[in-house]
């Protein structure tokens, strides 16, 4: 009876019959799954200011906000962010120039890379208020090919809308020599504020730090392997207590149910290859507690519902599940102690990327 008392104690130790996980998988600080083409479009709408020096003078005096040199117009562009560090756009000025008192057209149209330095220096946060960018492109000003150089600032409003402040300086000239500082070149400076509204999808899925996730799932194995370990004594106990009592006849019961920290393995967008060789690594300890204990493994395959259907993500999630089948198997663990399924596609966490993974969990 002691025997039996004892037994009971360590299935009641092991016992589990519902976990809440709670994931909050670590990332990479500046670097970020590429976004799709049709994602982070912005249109910019303002007014502008531009001031003019002709060739040959030298009055830069004549740039700040001198009714002979300079008219208000208003703008518009249109871009695309391709990473949080790099932008481009095409801009629009138009508004007429005036120089020593005469209107002349002085429309621009200009392509420009954008260099967000607050992402680049400090790391991606979607949440910033404010965000520092250079300016540098080209293109035609008052029908003159041109080059600019600027700063572009804006504050977030709100996940859809931003308030921007810009300066640029132009060169501009017919003569095509754009690099040559010398005076066959007209210079505008135009300054600009207005609104800018994120069209669409916006912001970017941070990477995976894939060597704190793999700590992670080690200290998840830590966990396994000490309740391994208390279950072993409990069995060498109640071995000790039976062997004690030869002539006694003692009715037990093998136990063979291990319940431990699940573990995830993930997986690249679109792929059912395993991510990391760590990873395949660390399903050495669930392989051998299954086959000394001849429990059952539990493979649940996931892919994340941002991005492919609803067919398409149920079938990944079984390839997944399947790829870690595979895995355990050449560690020895036997098809008939695996149960595999695919819960297709879902967005249980955040970003999209922690749901491509494959949760092991032994029952």
């Amino acid at each position: 009876m002691v025997a039996l008392a004892a037994a009971s104690l360590s299935v009641a130790a092991f016992a589990q019959t519902e976990t809440v996980e709670v994931v909050e998988v670590p990332t990479e600080k500046y670097s970020v799954q590429t976004n799709k083409f049709w994602n982070n479009w912005f249109i910019s709408v303002g007014g502008d200011y531009t001031s003019t020096i002709q060739r040959g003078d030298k009055k830069w005096a004549n740039l700040f906000f001198n009714d002979d040199y300079g008219k208000f117009g208003f703008d518009v562009a249109v871009g695309k962010w391709f990473t949080p560090g790099l932008g481009l756009r095409l801009k629009f000025n138009g508004l007429d120039g005036v120089y020593a008192g005469e209107e002349f057209d002085l429309r621009a149209y200009r392509a420009e890379a954008m260099f967000n330095m607050s992402n680049l220096l400090c790391g991606y946060n979607e949440k910033r208020v404010w965000n520092l960018s250079i300016l540098a492109g080209g293109g035609f000003i008052g029908g003159e090919s041109a080059i600019d150089l600027g700063l572009h600032s804006s504050w977030r409003l709100g996940k859809r809308v931003s308030i921007f402040l810009e300066g640029a300086l132009f060169l501009a000239s017919r003569s095509g020599k754009m690099l040559e500082f010398t005076d066959s070149y007209n210079k505008y400076l135009n300054l600009a504020a207005g609104l800018t509204f994120n069209i669409g999808k916006t912001g970017f899925v941070k990477t995976p730090d894939v060597d704190a996730i793999m700590a992670l799932n080690a200290s998840q194995l830590d966990a396994l392997n000490a309740a391994l370990a208390d279950q072993q004594a409990e069995n060498a106990k109640l071995k000790s207590e039976l062997a004690k009592k030869p002539k006694e006849v003692v009715k037990t019961q093998t136990v063979n149910k291990v319940i431990g920290a699940p573990q995830s393995v993930f997986f690249n967008i679109g792929s059912a290859k395993i991510a990391s060789k760590k990873e395949i690594v660390n399903l050495e300890a669930a392989a051998e507690a299954v086959k000394a204990n001849g429990g059952k493994i539990v493979l649940t395959g996931y892919a994340d519902s941002a991005t492919g259907s609803a067919a398409y993500n149920q079938q990944l999630s079984v390839k997944r599940a399947e790829a870690v089948a595979a895995e355990l198997e050449k560690l020895g663990v036997s098809r008939d102690n695996m149960v595999i399924e695919g819960k297709g596609g879902v967005d249980s966490l955040k970003p999209a990327s922690y749901n491509r993974r494959v949760i092991v969990e032994i029952k």
